[in-house]
């Protein structure tokens, strides 16, 4: 009979620490900051294809997600969807400086909470933002992927402006 199922090792040796997952989440984080500093003021705010929304309303959803997330997981208190600050309007940047900022202070918190998360938390059934039932670490999957995703638009974006964007792959 022939299975499709993956054969686990027999090992308790994760593939990634805690702190090796969080290491790769902050090399992504920095190379979406780096995107957003190529970005021209104007554009960051104003611009965009088919629809989409412009870059900057797009890292404010990431901004919004990514600190409430860890601190979800950490400590159990979720804010609900509707109450986040992108869905709320309380995400305040009218500057590529203001949107900077608020990048950084969101990787603090992000670096803050982590250290407060419990290594077995992130394979406990959570309920995230009052509506989203996974395990904690799908969930912090799922808020780095929601990241990638929208820098993706975001390099359709430069290049569409003429614009060569940072290197994916240096994540320096």
């Amino acid at each position: 009979m022939e299975t499709n199922a993956i054969q686990q090792p027999a090992t308790e040796t994760p593939v990634y620490t805690s702190d090796q997952f969080l290491q790769g989440w902050l090399g992504q984080r920095r190379v979406t900051r780096r995107l957003i500093e190529a970005f021209p003021e104007e554009a960051l705010f104003n611009y965009s294809i088919g629809g989409m929304r412009p870059f900057s309303d797009m890292v404010k959803e990431i901004i919004s997600m990514s600190g409430p997330g860890v601190k979800g997981l950490a400590t159990d208190d979720w804010t609900s969807i509707a109450g986040l600050d992108h869905h709320t309007g309380k995400i305040e940047a009218h500057s590529k400086n203001d949107l900077l900022r608020l990048w950084d202070d969101a990787t603090e918190a992000i670096t803050t909470y982590w250290l407060q998360v419990p290594a077995k938390r992130f394979q406990e059934t959570v309920l995230a933002f009052g509506q989203y039932e996974g395990v904690g670490n799908s969930i912090i999957q799922y808020i780095i992927d929601n990241e990638i995703h929208h820098r993706g638009q975001a390099y359709v974006y430069l290049r569409s402006l003429g614009i060569e964007p940072p290197a994916f792959y240096d994540r320096s």
